[in-house]
């Protein structure tokens, strides 16, 4: 009962009874228009909501259908555990599904294998971690013989089984010989000897049965193949497991006659064949159709990820993309007031640094402890430590959802709002945070109507309010209120400009104002919008960019940070839910940055505040029938990989976008204006202090200048710098020399102003006289009635120093993109940071990646070294040893790092290793290394015993390790040294070679191994791409002539080529499955 509630009673014990409210809406995602349930406002859909009497439920649900359950609370709570038991339970029953479907065993099904034809879209769809198939067919033509219906019980269906099938076009010739010319020869006669047996010719489409993470996920898999289509996809179940089915209904199903007598002629049948064949092929188009939706990078599904790349973690995008690179995120923990408190959506956030407060500040939304409600409480959250508490303050805004929150100066600004579904707000509250009261404040002007799901940012003394909702009416208007007199103006954009929007986002960096996304009543956009607040035309334009923009959304949050622009979470929700889309501002170009996630967030009507180098989520989520209400846990992501890759990155001017050339333009201008009003005089220059770049060009970067100051002298600096517009807001203040000095980041604006002023300057002015620096530092209006020049003298006073802080393109190239994790340790490419020029900085270097990386410690990949063991040479950067214990598939792999060698890209063969049945065989493993397939081997594929060679003494202290802690040292047996010389004779069944680039010269030594019977070889190998067909032949070649001269009369065949990975451009790494058989005599 779609919009509707269900209502349960139960008593407190007390006497006092109690009605708990259930909402029903079938809606699985942030509905973006509130009427779509606005009778059951108030109610997250699928939460359980308390009422005192009956009245309070009338009040709310306001003519929602309602009928009376009587039940007890624990069945309500009942369900909350059943999903959260159940999302335990999907990843292991992937791993056996996804097993099952590897191994060599016949299935269920009458063929008893996956079908060809659609190997490769069960494949992209068993990769991606959302989903896994359980059951499919890719379309089949059919005679199918089933019991007449009158013998059939009304419990079962009609069995039978087939006498033809085929899952290709139907040749009807041999369909015709089947049914008719067989009838006729007695000893040619396949037919049915039953003569009450129905015979039925069929056409099947393709149909693919999946298992979902959760509904969400479903949901987005549904649609796709409905836009396919296969339009009678849908959901089957979401009670214990979701499944879907992929279906369409262009079958096909025509009785023939009996098994006693055909009904039809042969034209007719030749007829239903050829209709057949016709549906086939438009099965196979719809089939091609999906796969290559989900296959494509802007269908936001999952593109194939490298060969031997691991598919649990890839995303579109990523195959090692240039820039692309992770970001770890981690929950708070929370102390002081319950985390319950912040369990939220559709409330306010604001970051507060350098006030008298410091920590996000969150101001209503809909959720909190206890019954879920809208709320107005106002609450402090200390990102660093986890402390939360609550402002206690006097009487302040009413409960609300929907409304925006802005920071100017100390105070903050909350505006509009929803109280109710009918009652929407235009209000203006402000929270004087040194004072800690709230106030309503009056404001003259133009009209601002009311308004929730709007977007506010702040610009100088400013508030620009842009779109919003109010009942059914979606709006554009750009209103902006001085927050010095309390006036609105309304703005009126020339020009075309963004259409009328909700639960967009809205962000200012410098005067300029950045929007994007939301819901235009219809559809969800994905728009982006520059307005130049202080530009003489008003308008918006479209910022033009190059790469992947983020997918459309709404309800989502957007956030600056130095010169990116971040967008995350929001809905529809998708896989990507994950995953930062993220704008560098100096290039106009899009990346996408996976989140290294610990939990299933959904970051939906949250916030997104930058602290520091930390974006802080607080809230967010969403409710649905089937789950119930999930609210996310507070979270933080940290930042500074993109500082580490972009923060020091000089942008060419070929580089810069057409978009970012008119905001330079428009500084240009707003600063010839500047420069018009200046005196005569011509102002000193700071001294600059810059070190040639390492190619001796010496180029500098004027965006990267920062100006020193003693730090007595720092807050006189500030405020001229702020007033001229030279100081650099999307860049930290810091300090330097154990804070003797204040470093401020200026702008390009003020590089220009010191070019246009000649003079020179010295660092210091020792005996100058201080009438200048004492008055300025303790008259604030003195700074106000500086001109540009007067600033620039004031500045030299203080002792001044310009800085560069440019770096050679050599260098910024060397910062890590991509890196790898073995247990706690972060192992950096082998060509990160390897520039001399780095070493000075190393001390500081290390432990700030490391933590941008959420690293205990931190290492460097190094070149493999050529002697005969191939020992590793891998640099621990922080940290006391390289020891590590690795769990891959539920094997631990201990090892020194620093010694041995671990390859990620050989999971595949791994995972193919032990899904082996080894159960009663003996295997050799010649190159055993620490266990790589050893473990497998035993761990997984349960072999009765292992003999592992090996010759690194290294890798042997660590395979002794690891057999011990994987508890299978019973059925292991170590050979350390030469294997040809080590290697057992004549017990192996199976024997592997894993050594690369080529284990030539040890397949001698393993058919030694193998029993007079022979056995199999997994026999490794790097390959040129174009050369794999030769090199199989001389593999066979060599393997059947070291057997004859070992005396064996052996068939030597290839069972199968497995490609492993990528090894280097066009080279793969191979591996082989020879079998070695006694001949046939």
């Amino acid at each position: 009962m779609p919009g509707g509630a269900e209502t349960v009673r139960y008593g407190l014990g007390n006497g006092t009874p109690e009605m708990l409210v259930k909402c029903y809406n079938r809606k699985l995602e942030d509905s973006p228009d509130d009427s779509d349930h606005k009778n059951v406002d108030g109610m997250p859909r699928g939460a359980v909501v308390r009422f005192q009497n009956p009245e309070a439920v009338r009040q709310t649900l306001r003519g929602a259908q309602v009928r009376t359950l009587f039940l007890d609370e624990r069945e309500i709570r009942k369900h909350s555990n059943t999903q959260k038991a159940k999302q335990n339970g999907v990843r292991e029953t992937k791993a056996a599904t996804l097993t099952s479907l590897r191994s060599e065993v016949t299935d269920k099904s009458p063929k008893g294998t996956v079908d060809t034809p659609i190997i490769p879209l069960l494949d992209v769809i068993n990769r991606h971690r959302d989903y896994f198939t359980t059951s499919s067919c890719s379309g089949r033509i059919s005679i199918l013989p089933q019991p007449a219906a009158r013998r059939v019980s009304k419990n079962k269906a009609s069995g039978g089984s087939w006498l033809y099938i085929s899952h290709d076009p139907a040749d009807p010739d041999s369909v015709l010989d089947l049914v008719f010319r067989r009838r006729s020869d007695p000893t040619r006669n396949e037919l049915p000897e039953d003569d009450h047996d129905e015979l039925v010719f069929r056409f099947e489409p393709l149909i693919v049965a999946v298992e979902c993470r959760d509904v969400a996920a479903a949901q987005v898999l549904v649609s796709k193949a409905i836009a396919s289509g296969f339009r009678e996809s849908g959901i089957t179940s979401s009670n214990k497991r979701v499944i879907i089915a992929i279906r369409c209904s262009i079958r096909l199903e025509v009785p023939l006659g009996s098994s006693r007598e055909i009904m039809v002629s042969r034209e007719y049948l030749r007829f239903l064949v050829a209709v057949a064949n016709e549906k086939f092929e438009a099965n196979r188009k719809r089939t091609d159709a999906f796969l290559e939706a989900l296959q494509s990078e802007t269908g936001g599904f999952v593109a194939a990820p490298p060969a031997g790349g691991n598919y649990e973690n890839d995303l579109p995008g990523s195959n090692g993309a240039p820039g692309y690179s992770c970001l770890s995120d981690v929950e708070i923990e929370v102390s002081g007031e319950s985390e319950e408190n912040l369990y939220l959506w559709g409330h306010s956030a604001c970051a507060l640094e350098n006030n008298v407060e410091n920590g996000v500040l969150v101001f209503g939304g809909f959720g909190g402890m206890g019954r879920h409600a809208r709320r107005n409480q106002s609450l402090l959250v200390d990102p660093l430590s986890g402390g939360l508490r609550v402002i206690r303050v006097g009487s302040g805004p009413s409960s609300r959802l929907g409304h925006t929150a802005c920071l100017v100066g100390d105070r903050m600004f909350v505006i509009g709002g929803r109280a109710d579904p009918e009652k929407i707000l235009s209000d203006v509250w402000v929270l004087d945070i040194q004072k800690n009261e709230w106030k309503l404040v009056e404001c003259s002007g133009d009209v601002f109507r009311p308004r929730h799901r709007h977007a506010a940012a702040v610009v100088g003394s400013k508030l620009y309010v842009f779109g919003g909702l109010n009942n059914d009416a979606v709006t554009s208007s750009l209103h902006v209120l001085d927050t010095d007199n309390m006036q609105w103006t309304e703005i009126h954009v020339s020009e075309e400009g963004p259409c009328a929007r909700h639960s967009h986002s809205m962000v200012a960096l410098g005067s300029q104002l950045y929007m994007f996304g939301g819901y235009d009543g219809e559809q969800a956009l994905g728009d982006l919008y520059r307005f130049d607040t202080q530009a003489s035309k008003c308008r918006w334009k479209k910022v033009k960019s190059s790469g992947r923009s983020p997918h459309a959304r709404f309800s989502h949050s957007m956030f600056v940070y130095k010169n990116h622009l971040g967008v995350i979470g929001g809905c529809p929700v998708r896989q990507h839910c994950q995953e930062l889309a993220i704008l560098h501002l100096r290039l106009c170009k899009w990346r996408h940055v996976k989140l290294e996630s610990t939990g299933e967030d959904l970051f939906i009507r949250s916030t997104a505040n930058v602290v520091g180098d930390e974006l802080v989520m607080i809230g967010g989520g969403a409710s649905c029938y089937a789950f119930g209400t999930k609210f996310s846990k507070p979270m933080k992501i940290n930042l500074l990989p993109l500082k580490l890759r972009d923060d020091n990155f000089k942008p060419l001017v070929r580089e810069l976008h057409t978009d970012q050339i008119d905001i330079l333009k428009s500084d240009k201008r707003r600063q010839e204006q500047v420069q018009s009003s200046k005196t005569s005089t011509e102002a000193p220059d700071l001294n600059s202090k810059s070190e040639p770049m390492a190619d001796g060009r010496g180029q500098h970067v004027d965006a990267y200048w920062v100006l020193k100051l003693e730090k007595k002298y720092a807050k006189i600096g500030k405020d001229i710098l702020k007033k001229f517009g030279w100081l650099d807001l999307a860049r930290k203040v810091y300090s330097v020399e154990g804070g003797i000095h204040i470093c401020f980041p200026v702008s390009a604006k003020f590089s220009d102003v010191l070019k246009e002023n000649q003079h020179n300057m010295v660092n210091s002015f020792e005996g100058q006289s201080d009438h200048i620096r004492k008055p300025a530092i303790g008259a604030k209006w003195l700074i106000d009635e500086l001109n540009c020049s007067k600033a620039l003298d004031i500045l030299k006073e203080c002792g001044a120093t310009k800085l560069d802080k440019d770096l050679p393109a050599g260098l910024l190239e060397e910062l890590p993109t991509r890196w790898e994790r073995l247990g706690d340790i972060v192992v950096l490419s082998v060509t990160s940071i390897k520039n001399p020029l780095w070493d000075s900085t190393a001390e500081e270097l290390w432990p700030v990646i490391a933590k941008s990386v959420n690293a205990a410690r931190l290492a460097r990949q190094g070149r493999v070294a050529s002697n005969g063991t191939r020992d590793s040479t891998l640099e621990i950067l922080i940290g006391d040893n390289g020891w590590v214990d690795h769990r891959e598939n539920g094997i631990v792999y201990s090892f020194d790092a620093t010694k041995c060698m671990f390859s990620w890209g050989n999971l595949s063969e791994k995972l193919r290793m032990g899904s082996l049945d080894c159960r009663d065989e003996i295997v050799v493993d010649l190159f055993a290394g620490i266990g790589y397939f050893v473990l497998p081997f035993l761990v997984r594929a349960k072999a009765k015993l292992v003999y592992a060679c090996e010759w690194n003494p290294h890798a042997v202290e660590a395979l002794r390790r690891n057999v011990e802690a994987n508890s299978v040292s019973d059925r292991c047996i170590i050979l350390e040294g030469d294997n040809r010389t080590t290697a057992p004779q004549g017990v192996a069944d199976r024997v592997c070679l894993g050594l690369i680039p080529s284990s030539e010269l040890s397949w001698a030594t393993a058919l030694r191994a193998f029993r007079g019977e022979g056995g199999m070889l997994h026999l490794h190998g790097n390959v040129v791409d174009s050369e794999e067909n030769l090199w199989t032949e001389h593999v066979l070649e060599s393997i059947a002539e070291a057997a004859r001269s070992q005396g064996h009369c052996w068939e030597v065949s290839i069972e199968h080529l497995e490609r492993v990975k990528w090894y280097a451009p066009h080279i793969r790494h191979v591996v082989v499955d020879v079998r070695c058989r006694q001949a046939q005599k």
